[in-house]
């Protein structure tokens, strides 16, 4: 059983300490507040209060810290340290919905590299966690990507664009590519759920495109430690913290990659 980091312990403890009030939430989601912050972009009172709970806890552990959140976005903490990038809830279009499919994200970046991140599930009570360098978990148990090596036994995961975000006509061009060579495609709606299902073997692959850092911070981490590779769509890690992803295995990456730049020129 591997010990928790100091970090991995105090994010299970401010993820946990905000999933009653999401779990609460969730059922009796016909009487949430909710709110547009864009085209199809919803907040609601939920996301709001479940990452002043998380800052808070953080705020108490790590108080020189800063933070890049979601809701609230940059609060600066003393010059050169560290700082706590938060999702209070990856999916939020699923909650709304009372879709029982959405994440809290929270990673730890120190220097401009995450180091630690987890993904919690409040509803399945699944806490994926990874420490650079020391592996990923699903609670103590030691995860590793998929050992699949042809995309005909392969799910793919993606996200698909929607009113006011994303390219349609190019998504539908890589998938016109991808989805004649693999097992199946699906579209969940939780980038951090995703990424850490292909860590935890769950799926084979996930490219996506127009996320934030927050979405992705602890999942491609969990992917990486798991044995995965995550590039951005021209196959370098140039942008694959603003958002542009393609995660696999090491049999995989190269032919997903290949298939969505071709599906880009088409």
């Amino acid at each position: 059983m591997p010990a928790r980091p100091a970090l991995i312990t105090v994010m299970d403890k401010a993820a946990r300490k905000a999933a009653p009030k999401i779990r609460r939430d969730f059922g009796e989601v016909s009487q949430l507040q909710v709110s547009r912050k864009g085209p199809s972009d919803f907040v609601s009172n939920t996301d709001r209060e479940v990452e002043e709970i998380i800052h808070d806890v953080l705020s108490q552990s790590r108080p020189e810290w800063g933070f890049l959140m979601e809701e609230r976005g940059v609060i600066e903490g003393k010059e050169g340290e560290p700082r706590w990038i938060i999702d209070p809830i990856d999916g939020t279009s699923n909650f709304i919905h009372s879709i029982p499919h959405f994440a809290i994200s929270i990673a730890a970046e120190i220097r401009g590299e995450v180091v630690a991140g987890c993904v919690y599930q409040p509803l399945t009570d699944e806490f994926f966690w990874a420490e650079r360098g020391k592996g990923s978990f699903l609670h103590n148990r030691r995860l590793r990507v998929s050992s699949r090596r042809d995309l005909g036994d392969s799910i793919i995961a993606t996200g698909v664009p929607y009113r006011g975000h994303g390219d349609l006509d190019s998504w539908n061009r890589q998938l016109t590519t991808i989805a004649p060579e693999v097992a199946g495609i699906r579209r969940f709606g939780s980038a951090a759920l995703d990424l850490a299902w292909v860590a935890a073997g769950r799926f084979e692959g996930y490219w996506e495109t127009n996320l934030s850092i927050w979405d992705v911070a602890a999942g491609v981490l969990l992917v990486r430690e798991a044995g995965g590779f995550v590039t951005d769509y021209r196959g370098s890690e140039a942008k694959v913290m603003d958002g542009e992803i393609i995660a696999a295995n090491g049999g995989l990456h190269s032919k997903l990659h290949k298939m969505v730049a071709g599906g880009l020129r088409r």
